[in-house]
C-alpha cells in the first residue's frame, strides 16, 4: 500500500460512536473514454455497512446479506474487514477497540459497477464515522485503494475514487495518487443495464493489449481532453462526441452479449454516450437528462430480453456526495 505519513491521531475513547449505518454508491468507472482514469458515482444501486462497537477488541463480519454466501465472512479475506483493520492498524488502536460489521449488497457482484469498492468505501467510510472522522477523505483513499488491490489484484482508483469523493473523478496520478474532482453537469444522467451474465474483471483485464497504435492513443486522448472541456463548460455536445473509446471498447465488447445492438438503440433513444461500465457486463448510455436516460436504457433491456437474456436497469443522476450515514 501507497506509504501514508505517520502522525498523531485524537481518537477519544469515552466519546465513539457504538454503532453507525453508512451507504455507498456504485461507479461507473473508465467513463468510456477514460481507462483506469476517470469515474462517476450513481445514486444508486450501492452497499451498506453497519458497524458496531464492541468490548472484545479485533475486526469481525457479524453476517453479510445479499451475496449468495459469495463472500468469505473470515475477516483477513473479506476486503471490507481487510481494510478496516489496516486503518485500525495505522491508527494504532488495533489492540484497544472490537468492532463487529454487518454488510448488505444491494448491487450485483462481477456487475462492472463497482460492487467491492462500494463495500469497502462503506466499510472505511463507517469505521472513521465510528472514531469521530480522524481521517479526512483524500486520507481514507490509500486504503480503499487496496482493497481494490485486494479483491482483483489490481489497485486502480477509478471505481473507489469516486465512490469516496462522489461525482466524477479523475486519476492523475498514482505514484503519488493525485485524485481531481471535475465538474458535473446538472443534466447528466446515465442509464445503466446488467446483463446477467459472467465477466469476471480479471478475465476482462487479461484480454487488453499491452501495447496500442500511435494513432488510437492520440485519439483517446484527444478524446479524454474533450470530455474534461465539456465537463467544465456543460457542452453536453463535446462530452457525447468525447465519450468514444477505441482502446478497450473493441476488445471488451466480444464478451459482452448484443453489445453493439444496445449501442445502436441507445444512441438511437437519444443518448449522448454509450459503452461499457467498468469491465463490464454492465453498459451505460450516457444523456442530458433523465427521460432520454430512461428510455435509452428501456430500449436496451427490452432488447436483452428480446433475446433471452435477463437484466436489471438503473437510471441515476451523478451522485455528487459519494457515501453517506444512513441513521
Amino acid at each position: 500500500m501507497e506509504s501514508m505519513e505517520k502522525k498523531e491521531y485524537a481518537i477519544d475513547f469515552g466519546n465513539l460512536r457504538e454503532q453507525v449505518h453508512v451507504f455507498a454508491p456504485a461507479t461507473v468507472a473508465n467513463m468510456i473514454c477514460g481507462f483506469d482514469v476517470l469515474g462517476f458515482a450513481l445514486d444508486y444501486p450501492g452497499d451498506e455497512v453497519k458497524m458496531y462497537r464492541v468490548a472484545e477488541p479485533g475486526v469481525r463480519i457479524r453476517a453479510i446479506h445479499g451475496d449468495d454466501g459469495r463472500l468469505p465472512l473470515d475477516a483477513d479475506k473479506n476486503t471490507v474487514s481487510a481494510c478496516v483493520k489496516m486503518l485500525l492498524e495505522h491508527l494504532g488502536i488495533a489492540d484497544e477497540l472490537g468492532v463487529e460489521i454487518e454488510l448488505t449488497k444491494h448491487m450485483p457482484i462481477g456487475s462492472g459497477l463497482g460492487s467491492s469498492s462500494a463495500s469497502t468505501v462503506a466499510g472505511l467510510f463507517a469505521i472513521n464515522s465510528l472514531l469521530g472522522n480522524p481521517l479526512s477523505k483524500e486520507e481514507l483513499m490509500p486504503f480503499c485503494v487496496e482493497g481494490e488491490r485486494l479483491a482483483c489484484g489490481h489497485g486502480h482508483a477509478d471505481n473507489v475514487a469516486p465512490a469516496l469523493m462522489g461525482g466524477v473523478t479523475l486519476i492523475r496520478g498514482y505514484d503519488p495518487l493525485d485524485i481531481v474532482r471535475l465538474p458535473v453537469p446538472n443534466e447528466l444522467y446515465a442509464g445503466v443495464v446488467f446483463p446477467q451474465v459472467d465477466v469476471p474483471t480479471r478475465d476482462a483485464r487479461q484480454l487488453i493489449k499491452e501495447k496500442v497504435w500511435l494513432k488510437d492513443a492520440v485519439t483517446q486522448w484527444g478524446n479524454i481532453a474533450g470530455l474534461i472541456a465539456g465537463l467544465y463548460e456543460g457542452d453536453y455536445a463535446l462530452i457525447g462526441r468525447s465519450m468514444q473509446d477505441v482502446l478497450i471498447e473493441p476488445t471488451r465488447a466480444i464478451l459482452i452479449p448484443e453489445f453493439y445492438e444496445m449501442k445502436r438503440l441507445a444512441l438511437e433513444a437519444g443518448a449522448l454516450s454509450f459503452g461499457i461500465s467498468g469491465s463490464g457486463p454492465s453498459v451505460v448510455a450516457i444523456a442530458r437528462g433523465k427521460e432520454a436516460a430512461e428510455r435509452a436504457a428501456s430500449r436496451i433491456q427490452q432488447h436483452l430480453t428480446d433475446c433471452d437474456i435477463e437484466s436489471l436497469k438503473y437510471v441515476s443522476s451523478v451522485n455528487v456526495n459519494g457515501p453517506k450515514i444512513l441513521n
